[in-house]
């Protein structure tokens, strides 16, 4: 019997609820159950999988109440808990509307003239999906929807810390008969991930570059594909031209959204020396105006630290900034209030590149300011890092930010704004150095990944091929 796991709530830091991880040899089997239904599934075709999926959208619409309210429990944030059931819905919509587009078989000539080829692609049959707990629901179906619609079984193991979301979403899978046999979702900390690896076909991971590691050399023993969305460090560059109000709103987001519990929030700011002054004051006095959503969920903008690891890091690294120099301007730690862990807003300036807040994963809703004199100096500061996720590059001319952007190691960088990735979903894009591996999880890349292609090369004609052996 495997031991339980006490859940602890973010708002009130009471543990008042349980999960129990199936025991390894029950995880095989269920392993091996989805596996054995994953060619029915296939078999379905791809409507009769795009039916199932908006069966599925369905059944979520009519309860999402239900789905938000276990969401809110886990994360205590409100607003950000019905985004991702509305980011879940749509996205499933939007798979179905792509999927015919990108599945389709082709045929055509080569340039052997009596040689054709056809292409297509078979799914790999069970998919494992370990998700983290800054977005619960969105992070564990992000992958799992698109490689459902490719034909694969999926089994998905969410994040321990963040594990209520679970049930509802359960419930809704077992009444569809379509689903119940080839998707679940399983209990479990670390030790039920690592065992999950050594089950599965290919894996999806998004979390931390040192559990990422672990999988990705687990995987390769096993000669699996392992696609990895590690962590991030992202700077943002202000250039002397940027409109600065509009540059301090769209970096207040970027650095504050989920409590900046997000891999894409912007963790670095790098701001022209002659608007370096201008440039923290005012988004200092913006700061001032988002609230932490304390006593209730509607009374601000920004949730709870969920993870209380995580709190304790924030609160490091604040530490280890202030005593080399660094000045607080606003925020500045992370404090307990009713149980919970809290932040606010946090603008820190004379910041350097020895201290952990600029080289280390903060993962809270932390602005460091720092400020540069030429260009070149912006761009190699930006790329002073191991990580490479994303960025953003502010300038009134478009062409000079993109100039910029082109120079830095990041796999997707936005123009004049900030996190615009984790909105478009068209841009295919990769990690660059540590903060990941594998294909896009944007794009038509995210579906194919899921697939592996055959291709059928076939002879039209009944002469004898110029290079066969003369007998």
């Amino acid at each position: 019997m495997s031991k339980p796991i006490e859940i602890r709530n973010p708002r009130t830091g009471k543990y008042d609820y349980v999960i129990v991880p199936p025991p390894e040899k029950l995880l095989a089997q269920q392993c091996n159950r989805l596996r054995r239904a994953q060619q029915s599934w296939f078999d379905l075709g791809l409507n009769g999988r795009i039916n199932a999926l908006l069966e599925f959208k369905d059944a979520i619409y009519s309860t999402r109440d239900t789905l938000t309210e276990a969401l809110v429990i886990d994360t205590g944030r409100l607003s950000v808990s019905k985004l991702e059931v509305d980011s879940f819905l749509s996205g499933i919509e939007r798979w179905c509307r792509l999927g015919s587009k990108l599945l389709q078989d082709t045929e055509k000539g080569t340039s052997i003239p009596f040689i054709n080829l056809q292409q297509t692609a078979v799914p790999y049959s069970l998919v494992g999906v370990i998700s983290p707990w800054n977005f619960p629901l969105l992070l564990s179906t992000i992958d799992t929807i698109p490689a459902l619609l490719a034909g694969c079984a999926v089994i998905v193991k969410p994040s321990e810390i963040t594990p209520r979301f679970m049930t509802p979403l359960m419930n809704i899978i077992n009444n569809i008969p379509a689903l119940r046999d080839i998707l679940t979702f399983i209990e479990g900390d670390g030790k039920t991930g690592a065992a999950l690896v050594d089950n599965v076909d290919l894996v999806c991971f998004t979390g931390s570059v040192e559990t990422g590691q672990q999988i990705a050399i687990a995987a390769a023993e096993r000669f699996i594909p392992a696609f990895l969305e590690l962590g991030g460090k992202d700077p943002a560059i202000v250039l002397e031209s940027a409109d600065i109000e509009l540059a301090t709103s769209a970096l207040l987001w970027g650095s504050v959204v989920n409590s900046g519990q997000s891999c894409l929030s912007i963790e670095r700011i790098y701001v022209h020396q002659n608007i370096y002054e201008d440039f923290y004051h005012k988004i200092v006095g913006k700061a001032h105006k988002v609230n932490i959503a304390y006593p209730t969920l509607e009374s601000g903008e920004i949730g709870p630290i969920i993870s209380e690891k995580q709190a304790a890091i924030i609160n490091e690294h604040l530490k280890d900034a202030v005593e080399k120099g660094a000045v607080i301007h606003c925020g500045g730690e992370v404090e307990e209030i009713g149980g919970g862990w809290w932040c606010h807003p946090t603008v820190i300036t004379e910041v350097n590149h020895d201290m952990k807040i600029m080289n280390e994963e903060t993962f809270g809703p932390i602005m460091p300011i720092m400020s540069f004199s030429t260009v070149a100096e912006a761009i190699e500061l930006a790329n002073d890092t191991y990580y490479g996720l994303s960025a953003a590059v502010f300038s009134e001319s478009q062409d000079e930010a993109l100039t910029i952007a082109r120079q830095i190691d990041a796999g997707a960088i936005s123009i004049n704004d900030a996190g615009l990735t984790s909105m478009m979903h068209e841009a295919e894009k990769n990690a660059f150095k540590f903060s990941g591996l594998g294909g896009s999880r944007m794009g038509a890349a995210a579906l194919t990944r899921f697939m592996r292609k055959k291709a059928f090369l076939i002879k039209t004609d009944n002469n004898f091929n110029p290079w066969w052996f003369n007998q």
